[in-house]
């Protein structure tokens, strides 16, 4: 269950917090709806739980709050918007991603497509999938996981009403075998529609907490449901008595031979009817002012699921299997078919009943009366229109994962590779490099002027930066994009944490990614020189071990000042930023301090560096840690030294500050 205590966000400038003192439950069980129109803070509310926000409150999923969680995707799943992946990004390729985040089984992927109905897109691009399809993969990734606890802001916003239908029987289905599920909306009907208990929001304060039949019945309009062949007829007969009666009356006609009845009664409208010889064919109080249900016909009679699903969908449509395979094994034992779970969480008889009752759109059951009469026998209560429903009639949830994974140190870095590789983002960047350096060398060495190092790594005096290196700063920058660009990941703290585990991987492969780029970009460089002018230019340098320490360490230095800029800054713009700012701010400044003037230098260092050790270091690495020393003691290398010494020392504080908060 879910329990929000206090929540407050903080106030902006002259105007009230969005937010103000709100506490509320939500069961296990049960679907809980927060309703409120625009600006009331239904999302307010969610980021607070979510810690996407600072305020004031906290927020227990089943007794913890999220930052005490090891795997929160595990216990709460989120959606928050469109599906939170890079436009090009394929969709098993997403999924994939997410499951080697969350330490599931890569064949998780399919089976949550299969159970939604996408296995057939498995290949397409997110940023061609429609409306229905997004949220059909939103709601993949929510369950990828086999979490408790469903947090979903307004997902049914922009659906159609078939697509409606499937996403809140998914829902249905997931309370029912006893998970938790936490929806916003701002359509009232929607609210009575689907959910057990409504949380009512204006203006940032809560204002009802009510069971979904109380909420129907005092903040729901009721009405008197009538069809008849003679609408037109009792319709004129019912306004004609009402003003007879000096009693406030309004009568609707509906689509075909209905007729809505707003203030009065089955009881009175049968007597007129039965008065005047009208025969009527349907007499029954309801609940909302919403007219036939949307998961019916013009006539009252609701169709097939099954039917339903295929004339939306097609081939796509999701398969329905044994409900009792979908059962959750931290809810306990599954519910067969014919049984449902209790908002307690028991299991409870449920025999497969047909729909005898003619339901109005806000699926409240109506109570029917005879033809003619104002009899009312008792009908179904409003709560339990949806927790009634046979097994067979909701949507087949994946199955449980029976075995977790103990944590393993490769689960960040499959991450990563599968962040990096799922788009053509790096083999682009990659590819524009190349041939920018491959251009800029054979222009450098027509002008003629350019040293022959700096020529070999395309580097003209008057830029800060070669172009591989600006590459790689700018790949390193984009390593934290999927996470702080889009929220739902980010309010997965299992999955994209500001932790060591998954800095320590996107550093790794930001330096294999710079290398390759180093190598490729210098190879390329003399391959190019060698076709136009020939073996002269083409010739590696003498002290090409040097060199290329100070080069590789300059390219994998702009790529961690981007990956650790990124990632404190949260902005991919800022990463890219630092990686400029050390050559164009801080090599001057570097350069001043050393060129000033000195006392003493640190010559003869290696010397002095063997005197101090008592052994010989093998394979003369006293010429490898000189070699180290004189990189970090060039302009460009000291001050990327301490710029990466600055962003990580500034990373691990927010870091450990986060953790003690």
């Amino acid at each position: 269950m879910i329990q929000a205590i206090g929540l407050t966000s903080n106030p902006r400038k002259e105007f009230p917090p969005a937010l103000d003192d709100v506490s509320f439950e939500a069961q296990a069980g049960c679907v809980t709806a927060l309703l409120g129109g625009a600006g009331a803070g239904k999302t307010t509310a969610l980021r607070l739980m979510l810690e996407l926000q600072q305020g004031r409150g906290v927020t227990f999923f089943r007794g913890r709050p999220l930052h005490r969680m090891a795997h929160p995707s595990r216990e709460v799943g989120v959606l928050l918007g469109d599906v939170p992946g890079h436009p090009a990004r394929s969709v098993g390729g997403h999924l994939r991603m997410l499951c080697a985040a969350a330490g599931v089984p890569a064949r998780r992927a399919d089976e949550v497509l299969e159970v939604v109905g996408l296995v057939s897109l498995r290949d397409e691009r997110l940023g061609t999938l429609s409306r229905g399809m997004d949220r059909r993969l939103g709601l993949a990734c929510t369950l990828l996981a086999d979490p408790h606890t469903l947090v979903l802001d307004d997902p049914a916003e922009g659906l159609t009403t078939r697509e409606r239908r499937w996403l809140h029987g998914a829902l249905r289905a997931h309370a029912t075998q006893g998970g938790t599920v936490l929806l916003t909306t701002a359509d009232a009907k929607e609210a009575a529609r689907t959910a057990d208990r409504v949380v009512t929001l204006e203006r940032g304060r809560l204002v009802a907490d009510q069971d979904a039949a109380e909420f129907a019945r005092t903040r729901l309009r009721p009405r008197v449901a009538v069809r008849t062949p003679h609408a037109s007829r009792l319709a004129t007969l019912l306004g004609k008595q009402a003003r007879t009666a000096h009693r406030s009356v309004e009568v609707v006609r509906e689509s075909g031979n209905r007729l809505s009845v707003y203030g009065s009664s089955c009881a009175d409208v049968g007597e007129i009817a039965f008065r005047n010889g009208i025969l009527v064919h349907q007499l029954a109080d309801e609940i909302g002012d919403m007219g036939p249900g949307p998961d019916m016909d013009p006539d009252g009679i609701e169709p097939r699921a099954d039917e339903e699903s295929r004339a939306a969908y097609g081939d796509a449509a999701p398969t329905k299997v044994d409900a009792g395979v979908s059962s959750r094994r931290r809810r306990g034992a599954a519910p067969k078919r014919g049984e449902r779970r209790t908002p307690a969480g028991d299991l409870a008889s449920a025999p497969e009943m047909p729909q005898a009752l003619d339901e109005g759109q806000d699926g409240v059951a109506a109570r029917e009366t005879s033809s003619g009469t104002g009899d009312e026998p008792s009908g179904r209560d409003a709560g339990s229109r949806l927790s009634d429903h046979p097994a067979h009639d909701l949507p087949d949830l994946p199955p449980p994962i029976s075995v977790r994974p103990a944590p393993s140190p490769l689960r960040p870095l499959r991450y990563e590779l599968r962040r990096a590789l799922g788009v053509g983002t790096g083999f682009v960047t990659a590819g524009v490099v190349l041939v920018v350096s491959a251009l800029t060398a054979v222009v450098l060495a027509r002008i003629g002027h350019t040293p022959h190092a700096r020529l070999l790594a395309a580097w003209p005096r008057e830029l800060p930066l070669p172009p591989a290196a600006l590459g790689a700063g700018l790949l390193g920058a984009i390593a934290f994009g999927d996470e702080f660009r889009h929220l739902a990941l980010a309010a997965d703290r299992g999955t994209v944490p500001r932790r060591l585990g998954l800095l320590a991987a996107k550093l790794l492969v930001a330096s294999a990614t710079a290398l390759v780029l180093a190598v490729l970009t210098v190879g390329c460089n003399i391959e190019v020189l060698y076709l136009v002018y020939g073996r002269e230019l083409a010739e590696v340098p003498a002290d090409w071990l040097a060199l290329s320490a100070s080069w590789i360490g300059l390219v994998v230095g702009c790529s961690w000042a981007g990956v650790l800029a990124a990632g404190l800054f949260r902005s991919t713009t800022a990463g890219l930023a630092a990686v400029v700012t050390v050559p164009v701010v801080v090599v001057p400044l570097v350069q001043k301090v050393l060129e000033g003037p000195s006392v003493r230098t640190a010559a003869g260092f290696p010397l002095r560096l063997r005197e101090v050790l008592l052994s010989q270091w093998p394979f003369g690495g006293e010429r490898y840690l000189a070699a180290v020393a004189r990189v970090v003691g060039q302009p460009v290398g000291g001050a990327m030294t301490l710029s990466l010494a600055a962003l990580l020392c500034a990373y691990l504080f927010t870091t450990l500050r986060s953790r003690v908060r």
